[in-house]
């Protein structure tokens, strides 16, 4: 047979393209158009419709960036299509683009009495109309921009309404009543998968020239002036080729319907709200038709929005819920970051989800669901089994630039031990469209060959939603079992984790984070939303604690619903794109605007705790709402503080002297830190002949992905800023010292306040930017005399080791990494502690000097200053609060951390002693708050904080009917973890290194 395989194919692509596409429809006709454009924001539907609709032709612009158009739509339907085989349809083209569906416009359609009834979305145009013979249809059309314009790099005015312009930015092309051909419809369905499959099998199979042939007869056979006529006889030349089954050892695909809908990104929250609308609306149509479709839906809170702004359509959810077609899954209020979030904010995104979830469906989901985050803490593992997840569901680390991961399906071990099972898609999207070259992708990139065989892929369109269509559903039927191509089931993730376990007995381990080697810009972009967010878990904590107290020791009202609204607000604000800094200005404007409306309601919570409090009001009382005693006030108590030690200033022939009993620190002129020395050891923390605390600029221009982006070459590109306006002495007293050096560079200009208290440890760095760089990155540096192997890093309830060296390409490539508030670094004997109040970003290294010694420097990332999607990111006014804590072991710079961002509160108030004392300060105290149920039983989360096993006994201020150990849900466990006995009046706990436990306390 002569070679023409080439020439084969093209007319197979040519003739589908043109000839069936075609004939899809086979008539059409124009429908009556009205509009309504919204004057601002989005209306209900109530308000819309009773509103004067005016005509409006195909043809014509619409929409200006970020507004609403109201489409009133009416006609009929020609008698002559009632025929069997035709399906009735309204189509619909807004303008849409050749781009991503979820970016551009979308809409909504109403039936005039109010029900939804489906969206419309770039690749999912259709509405189906029935046996109707009239139609009278609103149309919601969303002209959201496009604001990445296929790139994400070059600055935008379109992520802010304010900004984006008033010209529309669409032109309505189509609005028409159409007569569908089912057979020509499934005839481009089977040529598609067909098509797709020959071209992913080798040439030299058997199989891929049979499918070849078989599709060209099939060209053969149809009149292409009469595909419709002709459609049975082309799927009649195929059916022989679908027919044939899949392998016994074809990979086995586990497909779930899936709409990744980013909560805010590209879009504002208002219009998230709306996408989820359009997205459900989509799924329960298609599950009017397809019994056998499944869909997965994560994140709390978008069924809460569409309880509150849709009530209709989240009662058809319910329904489809109770079938076990619609399935929550995740757990989670949002799929939030978790490199950024505290260990007990990780724990209220289950807390708030699963409650949700328990409460409106009766559902636990058993797996944690986070495809898109940033890479996940070590932390994680612990929290999804004390959430009472089983298992782990990421693919994100697909990503990563420099090394492949390993696995697939494995078990994921937690910095204390605990593992989950996890699994990462093969297919490396969770957007999948089920087509034969992403099945074949999972097939090939499967890692457990050999072992197992299965693998789950989710598909819909995601990231602005849209979710699964009919073309895809057609796809997974007749994929189900087809030779040369994996087999498709459409099941549940718990299903497919379920059988997984069962098939992979000894998965392997990989222990510790899933550090992506991606998006490390993400740690420090968008610094007013990471301090909002930081400051938010800290105030959070406090109303809680404080509230709590109130209500033991004086049995005021616990504000059980305000408390409720203010975790969410902040849950909401950790979505994966809020507060890693990735989102367009409208999300940043209205994050800060949270942030400050949560400060102003928590600060007035306290307020009123305190006052609820009784006993004699003292004006010196001092609130610790920390886990250790700070100046004699012992932790989670108010009390008188303690006078503090003296702290000297002294001038010296270049700079200055900071010193008390424990430490001196030299600034010199130039306002940086030459010396810091612990006077019990007498040892200098500062490397030869280097400054601390000295700001360093760096050029900061990733490849690709300008806020989520930081490439190592920005090393190669930086300079100190040593420029010095002013060198003052601004605290000269006893109990606190402080120098304030002023500097300016490039368009901007910085204070750094150096203090020192007669108490403290280590020196506190006030860093006031006033920024308005241009792709630049700065950040704060701290060259260090000790030669440290590893550096300690604070993650969720507790901290993880990294390496400072780069032996193998997956030291290399973690040249950024996060901690929370604290890293350490140290050789045995000695080491330093550097605490933040609101970075993220760090990197550690180390140089050996000329001569000897090895210098380890740790730099803090304060700032960036990236053109995309935010143009104006990060300029203006910030405060950074640091400090360098030397001759610090990793006990003393826990404790450092904790002071640094829980600062005690001074308040005329009675002396208040705490509700519960433990007395092994390697077990520190997290949270202390009522239980979720509103029993009033009061709940202590704890942790041990140093790595090692540690027994404390935990003592409560009241009388006590009963203690239990329960899971994060505050369920009581069935075999205590942590606890190991319990009385009236304490427990006691034997906790492993880095173990989580929470108490649930009943007052008699």
């Amino acid at each position: 047979m002569h070679a023409n395989t080439e020439l084969v194919r093209a007319r197979i692509t040519r003739f589908a393209g043109e000839k069936i596409a075609a004939a899809v429809y086979r008539d059409s006709h124009p429908l009556t158009v009205e509009a309504w454009e919204v004057p601002d924001e989005p209306v209900p539907f109530g308000v819309a419709v009773a509103e004067t609709f005016t005509p409006f032709a195909v043809g014509r612009p619409w929409g200006k960036p970020w507004g609403t158009t109201w489409f009133h739509v009416t006609g009929s339907v020609p008698a002559s299509w009632a025929t069997e085989g035709l399906r009735v349809e309204m189509v619909v083209d807004l303008g849409f683009t050749t781009g991503q569906s979820g970016f551009q416009a979308e809409g909504l359609v109403y039936a005039p009495d109010g029900r939804i009834i489906k969206a419309i979305e770039p690749f999912n145009t259709h509405v189906p109309i029935g046996s109707a013979s009239r139609i009278d249809l609103y149309i919601e059309a969303a002209s959201n921009p496009d604001v990445s314009g296929g790139g994400f790099m070059n600055p935008t005015p379109l992520g802010d309404k304010s900004t984006a312009g008033r010209e529309p930015i669409y032109t309505l092309r189509r609005i028409e009543v159409a007569a569908l051909d089912e057979q020509v419809w499934q005839l481009g369905r089977e040529f598609a998968a067909l098509d797709g499959l020959m071209r992913e099998l080798p040439q030299d199979l058997p199989r891929t020239a049979e499918i070849q042939r078989a599709l060209e007869q099939a060209v053969d056979a149809m009149d292409p002036d009469d595909v419709a006529g002709t459609a049975v006889d082309g799927r009649a030349a195929i059916a022989g080729v679908l027919a044939k089954p899949a392998s016994a050892s074809a990979h086995r695909v586990t497909a779930i319907g899936h709409a990744h809908i980013d909560s805010a990104w590209l879009w504002p929250v208002r219009e998230t709200i709306r996408k989820c609308a359009r997205s459900f609306s989509n799924v329960l149509e298609l599950m009017d038709e397809y019994p056998e479709f499944k869909f997965a839906c994560s994140s709390a809170q978008q069924y809460a929005w569409i309880k509150e702004f849709y009530p209709e359509l989240f009662e058809r959810i319910r329904v489809r819920v109770a079938e076990g077609r619609f399935i929550p899954v995740g757990g989670m209020w949002v799929e939030s970051d978790t490199n950024l979030v505290s260990g007990e904010a990780m724990a209220r995104q289950f807390v708030a989800g699963k409650g949700f979830f328990l409460r409106e469906f009766g559902v636990d989901p058993q797996e944690a669901w986070l495809p898109d985050s940033f890479g996940y803490s070590a932390a994680l593992p612990q929290i999804v089994a004390a959430a009472g997840c089983k298992y782990f569901l990421t693919q994100k680390i697909s990503w990563n630039e420099t090394n492949v991961f390993p696995h697939h399906t494995f078990l994921w071990e937690g910095i204390d031990g605990t593992r989950v099972l996890t699994h990462f898609p093969p297919v490396n999207t969770y957007n999948s469209d089920l087509s034969a070259r992403e099945l074949a992708t999972a097939e090939r990139n499967y890692s457990e060959k050999g072992a197992a065989n299965s693998s789950l892929v989710p598909f819909g369109w995601g990231d602005g939603g849209g979710g699964p269509t009919r073309e895809m559903l057609a796809a997974a039927g007749i994929t189900a079992s087809l030779e040369g191509s994996p087999t498709v089931e459409i099941d549940s993730p718990q299903r497919f984790f379920e059988q997984a376990a069962l098939e992979y007995a000894n998965p392997p381990v990989w222990s510790g984070e899933l550090y992506l080697e991606f998006h490390r810009g993400t740690y420090t972009s968008q610094a007013r939303t990471k301090r909002g967010n930081r400051r938010s878990e800290r105030l959070l904590r406090e109303a809680e604690l404080w509230a709590s107290t109130a209500a033991v020791r004086a049995g005021a009202e616990y504000p059980y619903e305000q408390l409720e609204t203010l975790w969410h607000t902040v849950l909401l604000q950790q979505f994966h794109d809020i507060l890693p800094g990735t989102s367009i200005a409208w999300v940043y404007r209205e994050a800060e605007a949270e942030y400050a409306r949560v400060e102003r309601e928590l600060d007035d919570l306290v307020a009123a705790s305190v006052a609820a409090l009784p006993g004699k009001a003292d004006a010196h009382t001092v609130f610790n709402a920390g886990p250790f005693e700070v100046d004699g006030v012992a932790p989670l108590s108010a009390g008188i503080p303690e006078a503090t030690g003296i702290a000297r200033l002294r001038r010296l022939d270049q700079g200055y002297a900071l010193e008390n009993e424990f430490v001196r620190f030299d600034l010199d002129a130039s306002g940086r830190i030459s010396s810091a020395v612990d006077l019990a050891s007498g040892r200098d923390a500062i490397a030869p002949g280097e400054l601390a605390g000295e700001l360093q600029l760096f050029r900061d221009t990733p490849n690709q992905w300008e806020a989520w982006d930081l490439d190592v070459h920005y090393r190669r590109h930086g300079e100190a800023i040593d420029q010095v306006d002013l060198v003052e002495v601004t605290s000269n007293e006893p109990g606190l010292v402080a120098v304030r050096v002023d500097r300016s560079f490039g368009s901007s200009s910085v204070s750094q306040l150096f203090s020192l208290t007669g108490s403290g440890r280590s020196l506190v760095m006030t860093t006031t930017v006033d920024w308005h760089e241009r792709q630049k990155l700065l950040k704060l540096s701290f060259p260090l005399d000790v030669r440290a192997e590893r550096a300690a890093s604070e993650v969720a309830f507790g901290h993880v080791y990294r390496s400072t060296h780069e032996n193998t390409s997956w030291d290399a490539a973690r040249f950024e990494t996060s901690a929370h508030r604290w890293v350490h670094v140290g050789e045995p004997g000695f080491g330093v502690g550097i605490a933040n109040d609101a970075s993220y970003g760090h990197d550690i290294t180390r140089q050996t000097r000329e001569g000897g010694g090895t210098t380890t420097l740790v730099r803090q990332s304060l700032l960036r200053a990236p053109l995309f999607p935010d143009p104006e990111a990060d300029q203006g006014r910030h405060e950074f609060h640091s400090s360098l804590a030397v001759g610090a072991d990793v006990a003393a710079t826990v404790r450092e951390g904790y002071r640094l961002n829980i600062p005690i509160r001074e308040v005329s108030a009675p002396i208040v002693e705490p509700v519960v004392v433990v007395d092994n300060p390697a077990i520190v105290i997290e949270a202390v708050k009522l239980a979720e149920d509103r029993s009033g039983d009061l709940v202590v989360r704890c942790y041990e904080s140093l790595g090692t096993r540690a027994q404390a006994q935990i003592s409560l201020g009241f009388p006590v009917a009963r203690i239990t150990e329960t899971d994060l849900l505050e369920r009581d466990l069935e075999v205590s973890a942590g606890l190991v006995s319990a009385n009236d009046q304490c427990a006691t706990l034997v906790l492993r290194p880095f173990q989580l436990v929470t108490l649930r306390i009943r007052r008699s």
